[in-house]
């Protein structure tokens, strides 16, 4: 809310509203009924790289559809684009449905696309997905919880944006602070994340799970400890998107193992 010279509070600009929303982790039919809802009805949506082609499907021809997923190495000038087109449609009275793969308050960038709204007065709503954080491990068969094993998790980030001055993950007090660790865009620094967290204090037999593409059909899933997992990802050739779990929830995955590709 901004305040007018007769200091009374006033309300956000009333034209169109922009959905911040979450698609999912990969599999169509983990997107929310909102989601799906909000795909019908609105008249521009905005999605990113890793939203299922299952689910595009579904934007009604009357929509305007328009890609604007970013990969990593991508210029960051991509998201003030971005930015923009959201304001140009609100303004014009349109429903926006800014559609993102997975949640988009889980390194999605759906905090500061809302901020970025909220200064320029424009409506807008958040509705949440299922993180791939969550889903790639469990359709892995790799609990992040368990009472046995562990009682706590973290989520991090292990791409650094280029904007960045210094690393914001502490790999050394993160080791040994909680149970299990999930790794997301961490692919490309993988070795650099396993060796740091062994000079942290954390074993080399430590057991480690990448899911790669996980939920879709294309879902490779790799085992392995801090010691081995590097060699393994290479021999495997794996590639983004990959979701990296670290601690003694990642050995059940053979037990526990139950997605089948079809």
């Amino acid at each position: 809310m901004e305040k007018g010279c007769s200091g009374v509070e006033r309300e956000p600009v009333k034209k169109g509203k922009v959905f911040i929303c979450g698609a999912g982790p990969g599999d169509a039919d983990l997107a929310t009924v909102k989601a799906m809802k909000l795909l019908k009805t609105s008249d521009v949506v905005l999605y990113d790289r890793l939203v299922s082609k299952r689910i595009l499907d579904q934007i009604p021809a009357r929509s305007r559809k328009i890609y604007v997923g970013r990969a990593v190495g991508d210029p960051t000038t991509h998201q003030t684009q971005t930015n923009q087109m959201m304001l140009r449609y609100a303004k014009e009275g349109k429903q926006v449905l800014r559609l993102k793969g997975g949640d988009p308050f889980v390194f999605g960038r759906g905090a500061e696309e809302a901020e970025f709204l909220q200064s320029h007065r424009i409506w807008f709503e958040i509705v949440p997905g299922i993180t791939s954080a969550i889903a790639s491990p469990a359709y892995a068969g790799v609990p992040l919880t368990h009472r046995k094993y562990s009682s706590s998790v973290a989520i991090v980030t292990g791409h650094e944006g280029a904007e960045k001055e210094e690393l914001a993950v502490r790999w050394d007090k993160l080791a040994g602070a909680v149970d299990t660790i999930v790794v997301l865009m961490g692919i490309g620094q993988l070795a650099q994340i396993a060796h740091d967290l062994v000079k942290a204090g954390m074993k080399k037999s430590d057991k480690v799970v990448i899911i790669e593409s996980g939920t879709t059909k294309e879902q490779r899933v790799i085992r392995g400890t801090l010691g081995t997992i590097v060699k393994a990802s290479k021999k495997a050739a794996l590639h983004p998107p990959a979701v990296i779990v670290v601690g003694k929830v990642a050995g059940l995955a053979d037990k526990l193992a139950w997605f089948r590709q079809t």
